[in-house]
């Protein structure tokens, strides 16, 4: 690909607030939350995969107790969080990439809670 070009990657549409003020909440509104919107099937899937490993009775804790464990394996358990976050970076665009390594820090705790935020809504009633 010329590097003129410009590539624009195939992602669902999201609606946010157009009133995003800073890089990282403009970031977060317009790439990450179409890509974890895209990438929703294979989040779960993932989790799927991983929580049957950690030999937890999962299926048996109630709502509250999900919530708590899903927001805990994401934080606590490395291997899981690395590999949610880079399915999630797989998808950045050369330009997106910049802008990721320009705020790291701000826009990997994003997606951190973003990746939470999903993963938890799969259990709300």
């Amino acid at each position: 690909m010329d590097t003129n070009e410009r590539y624009t990657p195939a992602r669902p549409l999201v609606a946010t607030e157009p009133t995003a003020v800073s890089t990282a909440e403009q970031f977060q509104n317009q790439t990450l939350r179409p890509i974890l919107k895209l990438l929703d099937s294979s989040i779960q899937a993932l989790w799927q995969h991983h929580w049957p490993k950690r030999k937890t009775p999962f299926d048996r804790l109630t709502g509250p107790e999900k919530m708590a464990y899903v927001e805990r394996s994401v934080r606590e358990d490395t291997r899981l969080r690395l590999q949610l976050v880079g399915m999630v970076m797989g998808h950045f665009t050369p330009d997106e990439w910049q802008t990721f390594t320009a705020n790291e820090a701000e826009l990997t705790r994003r997606i951190t809670t973003l990746l939470i935020q999903r993963l938890q809504s799969t259990f709300q009633g």
